[in-house]
């Protein structure tokens, strides 16, 4: 049976052979406990993840001292401070995990190198960020554009998997909402 990894590249890009061994010999595994911080803000941004079995967070302290989480991966799923990774510089937000995590983790320079061994790789990175992207600007527009009741409802129909995994405090943070607020419109929605 593939690795969890190489079974998600041949999802998304058609590739007849993968040296599995080599291309995994690129990644770090590493298993993270439940509120561990991957990256604390404020320090560079040394890895790539991608999640084979748990939940991470992204979120920044905004203002007022309260953590905004901006965007959650689980199983299969990639994240990063894009910018700050790419840019091998200091991140402004944090990555944590939700729940105990294992994932694989990938230097800059071991994912250059990778791209540099299996350029049919370069093909598999861009979906994933085109598709990162516009995640990222469908929930803004959607928070701009759903009361929040409706991105809440927009949010369970799309991923029902977050909100019976992600505690409602990080789920109502992400839809920028308070957690109070959140258990209104649940109770509104039951009855």
């Amino acid at each position: 049976m593939a690795h969890p990894f190489i079974t998600h590249v041949q999802k998304i890009i058609q590739v007849s052979t993968l040296n599995e061994v080599q291309v995994l010999s690129y990644f770090e595994e590493q298993q993270y406990p439940k509120k561990d911080i991957l990256l604390p803000s404020n320090t560079r941004c040394k890895y790539h993840y991608f999640v084979i079995e748990g939940c991470l967070r992204m979120f920044f302290i905004n203002e007022k001292g309260i953590e905004q989480t901006v965007q959650f991966a689980i199983e299969n799923w990639w994240l990063t401070d894009y910018m700050a990774f790419a840019e091998k510089t200091t991140s402004e937000f944090s990555i944590q995990a939700v729940e105990p995590t294992t994932v694989l983790q990938i230097t800059t320079q071991q994912q250059e190198n990778l791209l540099t061994q299996f350029p049919m790789l370069e093909r598999y990175f861009r979906i994933v960020y085109q598709k990162a992207y516009a995640a990222s600007l469908y929930r803004l527009k959607y928070l701009f554009d759903f009361s929040r009741e409706e991105l809440f409802v927009h949010f369970s129909r799309n991923f029902p998997e977050f909100v019976k995994r992600v505690p409602q405090h990080l789920l109502a943070s992400f839809l920028n909402m308070t957690p109070e607020y959140l258990s209104e419109i649940k109770k509104h929605l039951q009855s």
